[in-house]
């Protein structure tokens, strides 16, 4: 069975050139990256992205979302995954069951987050049968970097922005968010800028280096 290592972060933080990096530093581990957009329920995901849903009860989207996202981890698994997991070699994940407690357990209550996030280990782990990742790795990055970042990736066009990456208030709640579960579950975190600026690209990845390395000797 190989090691599962998950790296979370915010919209804008930069996890997909840093797992660009990671495929040539670790040639011989796996990637994945959720959702999985090109498949008939990663299409629902992006659905629910476009608003198309329009829920406007918060305790209820927490939980639905929750849900639409684990199907999609699920079916993928099922189909794609599984076989890559069973292998002697590492899975490297952008994105996981991870990203349910970052991006929904905002819509609740405080005194809420700890009793979702009860219900979503069980669910994703437990009643389906999803690996556990064995490190997760969160890349902090503040929302006032990463928004400049994302608005450089959208050559300026803010209208490109789904509906959770032109929702400042919503990232700030995540952020929250983030750290609670990765002080709860311990989470490794690696800091992503410096006097409100972003840390090299190559920084960044010494550490994720060294923290998949240290994941892949225990």
């Amino acid at each position: 069975m190989s090691k599962l290592i998950v790296i979370e972060g915010l919209d804008g933080c930069g996890k997909t050139t840093q797992l660009e990096m990671l495929k040539e530093k670790f040639p011989k581990a796996n990637f994945i990256t959720f959702p999985y957009y090109n498949t008939d329920s990663g299409r629902i995901v992006t659905d629910y992205l476009s608003g198309k849903f329009g829920e406007e009860n918060p305790s209820v989207s927490a939980y639905s979302a929750s849900a639409i996202y684990a199907v999609d981890r699920y079916t993928s698994y099922k189909t794609h995954w599984e076989r890559l997991y069973k292998s002697e070699n590492p899975l490297i994940s952008a994105r996981y069951v991870t990203s349910n407690a970052i991006y929904q357990m905002t819509k609740l209550k405080k005194n809420e987050w700890d009793g979702f996030l009860g219900w979503l280990f069980d669910f994703e782990y437990e009643k389906l049968g999803l690996p556990k990742p064995d490190r997760t790795i969160f890349l902090d990055m503040p929302i006032e970097v990463s928004q400049k970042l994302l608005t450089s990736r959208y050559n300026g066009d803010e209208t490109k922005k789904d509906i959770h990456e032109r929702d400042t208030a919503f990232l700030r709640a995540c952020h929250e968010a983030a750290l609670y579960t990765g002080e709860k579950c311990g989470w490794d975190m690696i800091p992503c800028s410096m006097g409100g600026e972003p840390r090299g690209i190559e920084e960044i990845n010494k550490d994720l280096c060294r923290i998949i390395k240290e994941t892949e000797d225990d």
